[in-house]
């Protein structure tokens, strides 16, 4: 009796033993086993089934640990002693997420996918593109036809680079521009057989350039490299553009289409088309984006007004005006007696200045009405008062432009002030003292989306022209 109780309380200790054993095992080795195939919060019930029907075999645990990593690598300065804690609590936090392994690859595949259907719509609309079209960019107004009005890029970005070039699609229309000194007749490769010179024909100098050019492009027409050639023609500040007429189709030459400056008597709307002076890009004038600030600051100056004085001027008589009434004390008044070409950093700056701090920039006439102070001011959001009168020479003299001078801007209805003399001025000025800013905030607002409609329409009125007839005139 004595020998079976001993035998059972033998066996009973060894049974303890053992199970202290195992439950010690548990507790010091158990946890250091990794989870079989699965994420540190688990498989979602029936995902690990429907990725393996897709034959995707990645552990959960190799994909937790390159995500780790990629994590562990970004954390730089942590010690290494510090890296387990570190990786402890990344995994907690994995354990708290809603952590898909297969991200990877479901974007992978949803790129892909992408890619597949912008490569099945570019095949799709690929002959939607039925016109290219290389512009010659021979003329500073070149710059603000691409760069103002159809809002492209050049590269490189310095502007004193040799050969700068830009791509744009507008409508149907692809385009690509190139400009800079490099680009010479013969120098270049023509692989466009549509072409848009834009050229400088103000005065005699640049006539014989702007000649050269064409008869360049009448070459490879002859020789049936180019097929359509438009111009855009800086015009003669007089209307004075008797010199590009033999080049003209019209007159038997290959020019098809002709987009001018100022109020020329020959504009038809057929073949002869207005074009805007637009800003002095020869002098750097940047492109302008409109601000808070420009819409919604309180303007310290009525007007402005920094130029050349002509002698026997209307400028003189302007000047004579703001003198006489004190309204030069209030107004940013700069004039000077010889005009000045080249434009410095500091005069740059200090023009910018003038239009944006001044609710009204005076426009007295030139050489021509048309002057680049408009465009300047509508880009910053200052009212052009603007001299409307007609001067010397050959510009709007039929009866067809009853509406000149400035025919299109006025056509396009110009937010702008309009006076016939300069007498007018106190009276305007009178007037501007008494307008609170909200009033003046609505009307820059106005005018800048006047001007960026204006440029919109010209760019879309361009492209029109071309495609009809580049694409009229191929067809037949």
């Amino acid at each position: 009796m004595r020998l079976t109780r001993k035998r059972l309380c033998s066996f009973l200790i060894a049974l303890y033993c053992l199970f202290s054993l195992y439950a010690a095992y548990h507790v010091f080795f158990g946890r250091r086993r990794q989870a079989p195939a699965g994420s540190p919060r688990g498989l979602r019930k029936g995902a690990a089934p429907a990725r393996e029907k897709h034959g995707r075999g990645r552990t959960l645990t190799a994909a937790y640990l390159a995500r780790w990593l990629g994590r562990a690598r970004a954390g730089v300065g942590r010690s290494r002693a510090a890296q387990p804690r570190t990786l402890l609590s990344e995994q907690s936090t994995f354990e708290s997420e809603e952590w898909n392994p297969w991200e990877g690859d479901e974007k992978n595949e949803q790129q892909h996918r992408f890619k597949t259907s912008l490569q099945i719509l570019n095949k799709s609309t690929k002959g939607k593109t039925d016109l290219n079209v290389q512009i010659w960019g021979k003329a500073a107004i070149g710059l603000y036809l691409w760069e103002h009005i159809f809002e492209g890029l050049l590269e490189p970005n310095d502007v004193t680079a040799q050969w700068r070039e830009g791509k744009s699609t507008v409508g149907r229309t692809q385009y690509s521009f190139i400009t800079g000194p490099a680009v010479i007749p013969g120098y270049f490769s023509v692989d466009m057989n549509n072409v848009v010179l834009i050229l400088n024909g103000r005065e005699k100098a640049k006539i014989f350039y702007a000649t050269q050019w064409l008869l360049y492009a009448q070459n490879l027409v002859q020789i049936q490299k180019l097929q359509h050639l438009a111009v855009v023609l800086l015009g003669n500040e007089h209307c004075n553009n008797e010199w590009i007429n033999p080049f003209l189709k019209r007159n038997g030459g290959f020019v098809e289409l002709l987009f001018i400056t100022y109020d020329s008597p020959w504009i038809n709307d057929v073949d002869v088309f207005q074009w805007p002076l637009g800003v002095a890009t020869y002098r750097n004038f940047p492109v302008v984006e409109a601000s808070w600030s420009m819409l919604h600051d309180q303007r310290p100056y009525l007007c402005n007004f920094l130029g050349t004085i002509y002698e026997n001027s209307s400028r003189q008589a302007l000047m004579n005006i703001l003198t006489k009434d004190g309204n030069d004390k209030l107004c940013w008044v700069s004039p000077r007696e010889q005009w000045q070409p080249q434009e410095t950093n500091e005069s740059l700056k200090n023009y910018q200045d003038a239009l944006l701090q001044s609710d009204l920039t005076l426009c007295p006439v030139g050489v021509n009405t048309e002057c680049y102070r408009i465009y300047e001011a509508c880009s910053y959001g200052s009212i052009p008062v603007v001299e409307d009168v007609m001067t010397a020479g050959s510009c709007g003299n039929t009866s067809v432009h009853h509406s000149a001078p400035l025919q299109l801007l006025k056509s396009m209805g110009a937010p702008f002030i309009f006076i016939k003399n300069w007498k007018e001025l106190p009276a305007v000025l009178e007037k501007e003292k008494t307008i609170i800013l909200q009033e003046k905030i609505e009307r820059r607002k106005v005018l800048l989306q006047w001007y960026q409609h204006f440029k919109t329409e010209l760019k879309m009125k361009f492209t029109n022209i071309l495609e009809s007839s580049f694409l009229m005139n191929s067809k037949s």
